[in-house]
């Protein structure tokens, strides 16, 4: 791990979609550059430690989609590579049920790791004086319901921003002050297609940063390779600056926090993107 970090600042991605038909299985995406050796040759290529690869419904149903899931994971396990289940669903947070179902099926899918959640109750309009409690609430309840989970980690991404914006009046606790405490680790969602300056990379992660430390919880820290339309803005992604520029302004982000325990490195959204990126 200590040899690939000093090659590259990048070491995981969230990995989403399949390349199953979705003639053979309404769950698929037919990916083409999605099949289990292709996500194992990029991982090999860029000598990534992590990947948070993305689980539909019912995965544990037989099927194409989890014959995809075993090879899939299978091959990365086999490289020595960690494999999070990836999933997430606004609409979660008001039905924690539906998290402990998908958990259930995707740790029973495939040799999981263990999980990590993408969840964005905000774009619902809930408050977060509302859903940061009901997110602490989803995570132990899913870690609750799932014994045979055991003691594999329950990871989420973090948006930089929950570090900074209180939950209820001034002075009251931060959604990431909130949540963390039922987190087993964090991915800092940090989109910027920068490391210096007061909007850059650096500077937005930061404060969840140095608390995920001070608690003792792994962090990795995002950043953004989809197209400016999808990615919010051109400020938010690398996608027009390319692949030299990533790795030059990651290595400063690497350089900013690698000496905080609990650093991991770099991830990056997403697979699909990175992959088409120039430079």
């Amino acid at each position: 791990m200590l040899a690939s970090m000093a090659a590259s600042p990048i070491t995981t991605i969230w990995a989403w979609g399949n390349s199953v038909p979705p003639s053979a299985d309404a769950r698929g995406n037919g990916f083409a550059d999605m099949t289990p050796d292709a996500v194992l040759q990029f991982a090999r290529k860029h000598a990534l430690t992590a990947v948070y690869l993305s689980v539909p419904w019912a995965a544990d149903q037989g099927g194409p989609i989890q014959d995809w899931l075993a090879a899939t994971v299978g091959g990365l396990k086999g490289a020595g590579i960690t494999v999070l289940a990836l999933g997430g669903d606004a609409s979660w947070v008001s039905e924690p049920a539906l998290a402990v179902w998908w958990a259930r099926s995707a740790i029973a899918a495939a040799p999981f790791d263990g999980l990590h959640f993408d969840l964005e109750p905000w774009v619902a309009g809930i408050a977060p004086g509302q859903y940061a409690p009901q997110l602490a609430a989803l995570y132990d309840l899913v870690r609750s319901s799932l014994p045979e989970l055991g003691a594999r980690p329950i990871q989420a991404d973090a948006p930089w921003w929950w570090a900074v914006t209180p939950t209820g009046a001034l002075g009251s606790p931060t959604v990431l002050d909130v949540t963390l405490p039922h987190l087993d680790g964090i991915a800092v969602v940090a989109f910027a297609d920068h490391a210096a300056r007061s909007d850059g990379i650096i500077a937005l992660a930061r404060p969840a940063a140095s608390a995920a430390s001070v608690a003792g919880k792994p962090f990795t820290i995002g950043v953004e390779t989809d197209t400016p339309e999808i990615a919010g803005g051109a400020q938010y992604t690398f996608y027009d600056e390319g692949s030299t520029v990533m790795g030059r302004e990651t290595s400063l982000v690497r350089s900013t926090f690698r000496a905080l325990p609990g650093y991991s490195g770099i991830a990056v959204e997403h697979l699909r993107s990175w992959r088409v990126l120039k430079g």
